[in-house]
């Protein structure tokens, strides 16, 4: 069986042999729907804490300060995570790094279960934002290699749609249980244990697709760079990252709370559901949006963006809880958009070698955008109200997009592709443009990485 070897200097490379003994390999759909399946789940169990922490608020009693830092937990573990260990699977093997990980996944589904208070729910999201990140780029990475020939576009999608969409089902499902059992704990936590560990035995029993070489020390070393021909797309897209993650932030992290203190409504399923919502949305957008340039994509992000944080704050405003999730819907199609055509547009500008420093770049932006401005929301609500902290909130969003969509508009206007050959027309330093925003094709473009939320 083929598997995909990394070099430091060049794009992958064919290897051969099956690290696994032949006997005990699934067979290759299997693994490959597996992965997917696996690395969905991760997503899941991420989503699954969303309207429970409303009711472990109203359980034990603290301020929704807590609760916000108990939301920002996962984010802050997770960027942790990813930045020191992005890259170790290419040295040590996928497999390794995925039981390790589903096998702390699931002490942190533990740990969940038999949480006595908010300080044992912060430690294990944060446990649970350690493995996750530990495991995103791993299982990324392993879909796509699993994935038969025939499928290697499929691969890349639902390692595109995977994240967006677990978070917003984890949330849903929770959200059921919350409403029609008073045990939703036990039974969502005990459930995501079980699936974590047939994870576990799915990963060990599929094919290694790398092959160990030296240098794993060296990946755990944190790193945050941007290669001379991405830093012009790279800045243009901060302020794209920033707002279509923060308003991630706002409908994960605050919804359930707008929900039951501003709507007056007690309901773990409608909870759930709008949680639902925003994710779902960003996970559809992410699939059917990709035929567009990515140019254009971001472009079509970013007013979703704006039109999105426009419509749920009307709803806040007045509410209305059908304002609030047309709101999501369609600020969520604008997070999908703009987040996926942001990296479609840098992630070809990196050469083979200068990639894991700059996804580390992008998801750095991302995920404190994510859980940093939460976190200070929840600061905000004992002295300024719930109602005025969301609002406010808002209002950072649209001046945020707003930004994010001049700066994607003068670099598209100002400078021009340079032509191939190295003709002028162009001030740019970077490697030669098409139209789109993509690298020329003398040059090998990347796989699309997966998006984790």
């Amino acid at each position: 069986m083929l598997r995909i070897e990394s070099r430091h200097d060049r794009g992958p490379v064919l290897a051969t042999p099956a690290l696994t003994p032949a006997g005990r390999l699934l067979p290759p759909s299997l693994a490959f729907a597996g992965s997917a399946g696996v690395f969905a789940a991760l997503y899941v169990a991420a989503g699954a804490p969303t309207p429970l922490l409303v009711v472990f608020e109203q359980q034990w009693h603290f301020p929704a300060s807590v609760l916000t830092i108990a939301f920002a937990a996962y984010a802050l573990g997770l960027l942790a995570a990813l930045l020191v260990t992005g890259s170790l699977s290419d040295h040590i093997g996928r497999r390794p790094v995925l039981i390790g990980s589903l096998l702390v996944e699931l002490g942190a589904m533990l740990m969940f279960v038999f949480a006595p208070n908010i300080g044992w729910v912060i430690a294990a999201r944060t446990v649970q934002g350690i493995a996750t990140g530990a495991a995103t780029s791993a299982f990324s990475a392993s879909v796509v290699e699993h994935a038969p020939d025939r499928h290697k576009r499929l691969g890349t999608v639902i390692t595109g749609i995977a994240p967006a969409a677990g978070l917003g089902l984890g949330a849903l499902l929770t959200g059921a249980a919350v409403q029609f059992s008073n045990h939703a704990t036990v039974i969502a936590f005990s459930a995501l244990a079980v699936i974590m560990a047939i994870g576990t035995t799915f990963v060990a029993l599929s094919t290694e697709t790398v092959s160990p070489r030296p240098g794993a020390a060296r990946t755990l070393i944190p790193r945050v760079s941007v290669p001379r021909a991405a830093r012009r797309e790279f800045m243009a897209s901060v302020p794209v990252h920033m707002a279509a993650w923060m308003l991630a932030g706002l409908f994960m992290g605050l919804v359930p709370t707008i929900i039951r203190d501003l709507l007056g409504l007690h309901s773990g399923l409608l909870s759930g559901a709008t949680a639902f919502v925003e994710p779902a949305a960003a996970a559809v957008a992410g699939l059917f949006l990709s035929r567009l340039t990515s140019r254009h994509t971001i472009f079509v992000g970013g007013a979703g963006v704006l039109l999105g944080t426009a419509v749920i704050e009307a709803g806040v405003a007045a509410e209305t809880l059908p304002l609030l999730w047309l709101g999501g819907i369609i600020g969520g199609v604008g997070f999908g958009a703009s987040f996926s055509g942001a990296v479609r547009t840098i992630a070809p500008l990196a050469r083979p070698h200068e990639r894991a420093g700059l996804f580390a770049a992008v998801y750095l932006v991302a995920y404190l955008s994510f859980g940093v401005p939460v976190i200070i929301a929840g600061l905000l609500i004992t002295p300024v109200g719930l109602l005025g902290t969301v609002l406010g909130y808002g209002v950072a969003i649209l001046g945020v997009a707003t930004l994010g969509l001049l700066a994607q508009y003068r670099i598209h206007t100002r400078y021009r592709p340079e032509k191939p050959g190295g003709g002028r027309g162009s001030s740019l330093t970077s490697p030669p443009l098409n139209t789109s925003g993509h690298a020329s094709r003398s040059r090998p473009r990347p796989s699309s990485p997966a998006t984790p939320l």
